[in-house]
């Protein structure tokens, strides 16, 4: 291997975002996590959810919370515009 060249392999202290702290060797000064072994709910067997980037908050802005009655109203009115076309001599 050519010297000078690869960087430095630090031994740094890993946070997670529930508070857990170890020990790990990286190249970066400083590591920090979403999700670690002592919180995911592959380890935990406990369902949570993990929305770090807003995303469902994000649609839910965008669309809106659409009720089931909303969504028949929409659907039978594209219904009536298409037959409404189709009907129509060309």
């Amino acid at each position: 291997m050519k010297p000078n060249i690869h960087p430095e392999y630090l031994e740094v202290e890993a946070h997670c975002a529930c508070g857990a702290k170890w020990m790990t060797k990286s190249t970066s000064k400083d590591l920090h996590l979403d999700v670690c072994s002592s919180c995911h709910p592959f380890f935990t067997g406990r369902q949570k959810l993990l929305d770090t980037e807003g995303r469902i908050t994000r649609f839910t802005k965008k669309f809106g919370a659409q009720t089931v009655e909303k969504a028949k109203t929409a659907a039978t009115a594209v219904k009536a515009t298409k037959a409404k076309t189709a009907k129509k001599p060309s």
